[in-house]
């Protein structure tokens, strides 16, 4: 569902509602005569819709962590807010940037629309930049040639299945993020490489490489090993970012998880 477009839609019907009335249905009754339906309705929708429209459009959005591919950085059901406007302002709707401001750095938290599927919404942390040459082979992450620094911590006790996964601390240029790696499963990536300029990446027994073409991102899941990602299904272009991750808002399951996420 493109909830951007409905709101646009929204916006213009109520809108029109409230201009016509305003320059010109109003003039035409009687000073006393009560609003019509559709006026009382439309005109006073209209300025709440068109802010939620502009503030969900160039300031914030929220949404919703649907799965556990980014654990233990972000939980299933975690509602979080994401910055519009820190990779530059875009035309709703069309999502076309008119206004060039920061550029993606390895280790943000971005939302993007999935490119396979453009009307889907996925949340990844920023790997590769473009030109970066990006490998994971037998679970460690290589970029231009340097191993990216990993420190053990504490394992991760998922609660729902009952289950240990060893845990670590990943550092990405300045940003350090907690990671999950399991030791049995495989480092291979089946069905790797059937994507738009998949000839910049070579997979084998030990994992995968890729360059990112210029304008692309590659993109990995906390959870490494039960995340669907760059590895699988190819870089995002600069196109579909939709926004930074900053902030947990709420969690009905658990109320300290609001703002344990920046």
């Amino acid at each position: 569902m493109n909830f951007a477009l409905i709101l646009f839609i929204l916006v213009v019907a109520t809108g029109l509602v409230w201009a016509f009335d305003h320059f010109y249905a109003r003039k035409k009754r009687a000073a006393d005569a009560p609003d019509p339906w559709w006026v009382e309705y439309g005109g006073s929708f209209f300025p709440v819709i068109l802010a939620v429209f502009l503030l969900r459009s160039f300031l914030v959005e929220p949404f919703k962590i649907p799965s556990g591919s980014m654990i233990p950085t972000l939980l299933i059901g975690d509602f979080i807010l994401v910055n519009k406007f820190t990779y530059g302002v875009r035309l709703p709707v069309i999502n076309k940037k008119i206004i060039e401001l920061n550029t993606p750095q390895r280790g943000d938290v971005v939302v993007f629309r999935y490119p396979p599927d453009p009307s889907l919404d996925y949340i990844k942390r920023v790997v590769g930049l473009p030109g970066d040459k990006v490998a994971y082979k037998n679970k460690k992450l290589t970029i231009n040639g340097q191993e990216v620094a990993q420190k053990k911590t504490d394992d991760y006790l998922d609660r729902d299945r009952l289950y240990y996964t060893p845990r670590f601390v990943e550092s990405l240029g300045s940003i350090q993020h907690e990671i999950l790696v399991e030791a049995d499963a495989p480092s291979f990536i089946p069905m790797g490489g059937r994507f738009p300029q998949g000839e910049k990446c070579n997979y084998n027994s030990e994992g995968m490489s890729c360059e990112v073409p210029a304008g692309h991102y590659f993109m990995m899941g906390d959870n490494r090993d039960n995340s669907q990602d760059s590895r699988f299904w190819g870089f995002v272009p600069d196109e579909n970012l939709v926004g930074k991750a900053f902030f947990i808002w709420f969690n009905f399951g658990d109320l300290k998880r609001i703002g344990s996420f920046h």
